[in-house]
């Protein structure tokens, strides 16, 4: 029998309803848990009222906010699926998304009427809701003060709860399916090496509208009845100074590699009280071992992991004691997975070999959208093929190389870009550094680096590339440099490899050698 979704909000409400579940500190607005189920339980009853029933599709458009999470869990209440959208889209892009998934509403921040308009006509939307800020004349507000009752609905952990779409890498982006069991074992997996609890206080930098900043660890830490304070944006000394304030009790983190990289460059870094982080999770990419010793050092407990969209996103993670005997590695296995390393041909290679990870568990995505050939070339039977090159030390640890399609072949020979973005950090100038693989007709493809340097620090290629054929056999040491102003990243920063091979490759741009 498939096991029933039960109500976060609802339990806590009962629980510890006077305590604060979130914080924005952009607008300063806080809900307690009582809050938060109340304006959850209004806002499904609107729904349902405007017509809304199990399955149907309701897209948000907002910058990080406590109204995200109110229409999460409304969605949760009324059997709808959630559809967060990427803000940083271009109309186009979101106008593919809107049609392939097509919501019966979207929730917009105010800031974004233009464009929606356009969207609603273009994507036949029905009904629209504008969130504004300390703003209590808006749709949404309005919506909230009818104070509907919501019919309950019966929803189970195999019931679809969001799609995430990905970040397109090739083609159209997908929409990951993701059920209410897949939200649940994640709250298991990350909760457990974690330590989360009731006391837990997060700050939440990375978009929500991202596995990363919603689910890692902000999903479950409410699941918890913990605390979690929303950044809208971004900036690492503004992220330090919350951390190292005494009042507001920051007890954990996470990030990908580029704001841990950011903070520690930032001049109050080594004056930041540190102390009170438990837990500091970093995963998303590669992450240099210059970032990792400079956090460790600083005695933060940082626990990588490795996840994807699909992953929910929990699959491996690394326990802080090991942390420092393994440096590199994204840990073993979470509790609720089971992960295998296998090479072209589907079979398991030995330790110590590189290969394709691949994953399974009641953690792992159903399929995509509206998408029955891409669900059929992402399964191998019941294992999901994810793309990350990978390989098992004698103890069972696993270290991801890179990005299987970042790997690029140079006579004959593989070559992955984190290993040698690893020593490109070992220069005391470099900032930013990220390699792709370009044609050659010598070689195949060779090593293009590209970097970006720190303030007031200049090198050159040639010091570039006598520092690397120091310490990397030949075949890996990048052929060309390039210096730029600043890494082309997503919205939670990742480097954008695609977009240098658009720039570097696809353009034919001359490089500097």
């Amino acid at each position: 029998m498939a096991v029933k979704y039960y109500d976060w909000t609802a339990h806590h409400a009962d629980m510890r309803p006077e305590k604060i579940a979130i914080k924005d500190l952009d607008t300063g607005a806080a809900l307690t848990y009582a809050e938060l189920d109340q304006r959850a339980n209004w806002l499904a009853g609107w729904m349902q009222a405007q017509g809304l029933v199990k399955g149907d599709r309701v897209a948000i458009l907002t910058p990080n906010c406590t109204e995200f999470f109110e229409i999460q869990f409304a969605c949760s209440k009324a059997g709808l699926i959630c559809l967060p959208l990427n803000w940083r889209l271009t109309e186009k892009e979101l106008e593919y998304i809107l049609k392939d998934s097509s919501p019966a509403l979207l929730v917009h921040d105010e800031n974004y009427a233009t464009m929606v308009s356009s969207l609603v006509r273009s994507c036949s939307i029905k009904h629209t809701l504008d969130v504004g800020t300390n703003n209590l004349t808006t749709q949404y507000e309005q919506a909230m003060n009818a104070a509907l009752p919501v019919v309950p609905v019966v929803s189970t952990h195999a019931d679809i709860s969001m799609i995430m779409y990905t970040s397109g890498t090739t083609g159209h982006p997908k929409g990951a399916l993701i059920t209410h069991g897949m939200t649940f074992y994640n709250c298991v997996n990350l909760g457990t090496p974690a330590a989360i609890s009731a006391k837990t206080v997060q700050l939440v930098v990375l978009p929500l509208f991202h596995t990363g900043g919603l689910n890692c660890y902000a999903n479950p830490i409410l699941h918890a009845g913990g605390q979690i304070l929303l950044m809208r944006d971004f900036d690492p000394g503004r992220a330090l100074q919350v951390i190292g304030d005494v009042a507001l009790g920051v007890t954990h983190f996470f990030a990908v590699p580029a704001p841990y990289q950011f903070m520690m460059q930032h001049p109050d870094f080594d004056s930041t009280d540190l102390s009170r982080l438990e837990a500091a999770g970093v995963g998303g990419a590669p992450c240099a071992e210059v970032i990792l010793s400079s956090w460790m050092g600083r005695g933060v407990p940082l626990i990588q992991g490795w996840g994807m969209t699909e992953t929910s996103p929990g699959g491996i993670a690394l326990n802080p004691d090991d942390a420092l005997r393994k440096i590199g590695s994204t840990g073993k296995a979470l509790l609720h997975t089971e992960i295998k390393i296998v090479d072209d041909q589907g079979a398991e290679v030995p330790r110590g070999t590189v290969g394709e990870l691949l994953i399974r568990g009641p953690n792992i995505t159903p399929g995509y959208w509206n998408n029955p050939e891409a669900t059929a070339k992402t399964f191998v039977d019941d294992w999901l093929m994810t793309g990350d090159a990978a390989r098992c030390d004698d103890e069972g640890f696993v270290y991801i190389v890179d990005r299987w399609k970042d790997m690029y072949i140079s006579g004959g020979e593989n070559v992955y870009p984190a290993e040698v973005e690893n020593v490109l950090y070992e220069l005391p100038q470099v900032a930013e550094a990220a390699i792709i693989g370009v044609p050659s007709e010598r070689w195949g493809e060779t090593g293009k680096a590209v970097l970006v340097l720190k303030p007031g620090q200049s090198l050159d290629a040639d010091a570039v590339i006598a520092h690397c054929l120091a310490n990397l056999a030949k075949f890996k040491v990048p052929q060309s440099v390039e210096f730029i102003a600043a890494l082309p990243r997503n919205a939670t920063g990742k480097v954008l490899k695609r977009t240098l091979r658009e720039m570097y490759v696809d353009s034919a741009a001359p490089a500097i050698s």
